[in-house]
């Protein structure tokens, strides 16, 4: 039962101004929900959910604090970047070759070379030669070791990057921003305060629900009324109340 007696709470007029507009949108809130939506903006929580974890958390901000101090939303890590695979190589037995262009396809570089090749010259723009009005398909073969060492290039050596692996889902992104913005996207879920011990579904982050228990006391609650009775604003939602509340 609702107990109202002089308020020690102070609600500031801007939170007021909050709950004016919260109840004139909610005509038939009960006192609980109207209560854990005051809490959620006097503190500024956000709740959100932890998919993977199926945890709730009183913020965003403070599950990514709390992750990345645990090391358990990013890592950083290397990777190699070949540049410029080789067409022709040490191996190579035989060539194909471009007469207008020069471009060189491999048999042991290239899945198909004289099928690549065909295709190639076919649609080569510095071909000009035409038979029947089509390109003319013609091309170099050679199987000469002294002719394929001209076409081989020394291989570059391949470049490091350091990227970032998620440590949910292990996928690498460029960037820790992209690592939390996928995060953010895909295993959150935004709450309200008054969704959140009135679920049985998903644990709740010890600290905050500490912060829950604390605040669930019959007390604060007719504290909470007995700050918004004096106000004309509030006097037919209070009064709402404590029948409600006298009928449970």
């Amino acid at each position: 039962m609702i107990e109202v007696k002089m308020s020690t709470l102070v609600i500031s007029d801007n939170l007021k101004e909050v709950l004016k507009k919260f109840l004139k949108q909610n005509k038939k809130a009960d006192l609980l929900t109207t209560y854990f939506f005051f809490l959620e903006k006097k503190h500024k929580l956000k709740p959100v959910l932890f998919i993977r974890e199926k945890t709730i958390y009183q913020s965003e901000e403070e599950l990514l604090h709390q992750l990345e101090k645990d090391g358990k939303l990013w890592r950083e890590t290397e990777i190699k970047i070949q540049v410029g695979l080789p067409s022709v190589n040490e191996d190579t037995a035989k060539i194909y070759i471009c007469p207008f262009t020069g471009k060189v396809f491999g048999d042991n570089t290239h899945p198909n070379p004289q099928d690549a090749i065909y295709d190639w010259v076919s649609k080569c723009p510095e071909n000009t030669e035409r038979l029947d009005g089509l390109k003319v398909k013609r091309f170099y073969v050679s199987d000469d070791k002294e002719v394929i060492a001209n076409y081989i290039q020394k291989r570059k050596e391949p470049v490091s990057k350091t990227v970032y692996s998620s440590a949910i889902t292990g996928k690498l992104y460029n960037s820790k921003k992209t690592v939390i913005d996928d995060f953010k996207q895909n295993q959150l879920k935004s709450l309200t305060l008054a969704d959140v011990p009135t679920q049985n579904r998903f644990q709740i982050e010890d600290e905050f629900l500490d912060f829950i228990q604390e605040n669930l006391d019959d007390a604060k609650i007719s504290d909470f009324v007995e700050s918004l009775s004096g106000e004309t604003e509030f006097s037919t939602h209070v009064k709402r109340w404590i029948e409600e509340n006298s009928e449970e």
